[in-house]
């Protein structure tokens, strides 16, 4: 007789454990964002090593030969003509993301932290304990103060080239060359025309012959002025800073939801227009600093301050660029819908999803996020109660 009860409660606790077992694993951290380096980390590369060993290789090789090399646009300096549309949208998204992002933060409050700098979006902040820098507190809390959109849309900056394929910015010429957001500099670039900015627009190719670029063409037309618009250095004036943010976020909407919307899709066009424009226009990034050179190679400025600069001598490592070193993400927690004006604590960390900043930030407002951000977000997680979790652990 006792033995007929034990059986089927052993076989009722054995399922409840394997069932916490399973909730244990499926609330594993998510593992597909990009992984926080330490400051002696360098960023992977996009090309293997061997790879570009091969390549250089190649081109060794190829300079020998005194035979003419055929370039393709655009490294002859025509632009890619079914590229222009996508540059001109994708200038004209990011005016929109930037007037609907200015919007929205008037609404949804933004918090930074003081110490390391992470950003949490929505009302009250968490309380999760993960500021571990130098001059933090021993409880690892954050020190929240309030943020803007310079913390959901973080400025990356890029010297803006007259001529792309011409010689690099070099270190006494960096306060001569203008700098300008790098998604705007890349437009440029792809074949956008913006007044301020002069660039080279040529209508011959030009020649590779023994590993050296020969033009045929002149370097300045005959409307642009060697006097009032270019300086001795063969660079554009300095111009007054484009004023295009303040006057693109003069957009009055009295429906929330339908800015949230606007901005999500320009979001969503910006980052997919852009990663086709890196697939044929070069950008380049320092594999230890948030260093941006938009064109086939980096400048030779010397700035850099990251690991092992003094090595370098300030140089930085150049290395082919991700959308991601492009248009920074910024993942913050994402607060699901049951979970309204009450803050994430720590204890519940492991069951919280994360999202860029930007598409949180809609998605509080009543955009729809799309099925892409479905794992990280993870929408198929339940955030129990503290009770629950002290079952599940």
């Amino acid at each position: 007789m006792l033995s007929r009860l034990v059986q089927p409660i052993s076989h009722h606790l054995l399922q409840r454990t394997t069932t916490f077992r399973v909730l244990c694993s499926t609330f594993s951290i998510c593992d597909d964002l990009p992984k926080k380096l330490k400051k002696f980390e360098r960023k992977p590369l996009v090309t293997s090593i061997n790879e570009l060993k091969r390549r250089g290789r190649e081109k060794r090789k190829e300079r020998q030969k005194v035979d003419e090399i055929v370039l393709q646009s655009p490294e002859n300096g025509l632009l890619v003509q079914r590229l222009v549309p996508i540059a001109k949208e994708v200038y004209t998204a990011r005016s929109e993301l930037l007037s609907c992002v200015s919007i929205l933060v008037k609404f949804i409050a933004i918090y930074s932290c003081s110490i390391c700098g992470e950003v949490h979006v929505g009302d009250p902040p968490h309380q999760i304990r993960t500021c571990n820098v130098r001059g933090s507190l021993s409880s690892k809390e954050h020190s929240w103060v309030k943020g803007g959109i310079e913390h959901i849309l973080p400025l990356v900056e890029s010297f803006h080239l007259y001529d792309r394929i011409g010689r690099a910015v070099s270190h006494n010429e960096m306060l001569q060359v203008d700098r300008i957001p790098a998604i705007v500099e890349l437009c440029i670039q792809a074949g956008v025309d913006i007044p301020e900015y002069l660039t080279r627009r040529r209508t011959f190719p030009v020649y590779c012959v023994a590993g050296r670029i020969i033009d045929f063409e002149k370097r300045f037309p005959k409307e642009i002025s060697l006097d009032k618009d270019i300086d001795e250095y063969g660079f554009p004036y300095k111009k007054k800073r484009l004023d295009e943010d303040s006057s693109s976020r003069e957009m009055h909407c009295d429906d929330i939801q339908a800015v949230a919307i606007r901005g999500m899709k320009a979001w969503k066009k910006m980052c997919s227009g852009a990663s086709k424009l890196m697939e044929k226009y070069a950008v380049q990034t320092c594999g230890y600093c948030p260093e941006v050179q938009v064109g086939p190679k980096g400048h030779r400025v010397r700035n850099c301050q990251a690991y092992k600069h003094q090595m370098r001598d300030g140089q930085h490592a150049w290395q082919e660029a991700t959308i991601n070193d492009f248009v920074p993400p910024v993942y913050v927690y994402h607060i699901q819908d049951q979970q309204p004006n009450k803050p994430l604590v720590n204890e519940l960390k492991r069951y919280y999803g994360m999202l860029p900043a930007a598409v949180e930030l809609f998605s509080q407002a009543g955009a729809p996020v799309e099925k892409n951000y479905a794992h990280s977000m993870r929408v198929d997680v339940v955030v129990p109660d503290m009770d629950e979790e002290k079952w599940v652990v």
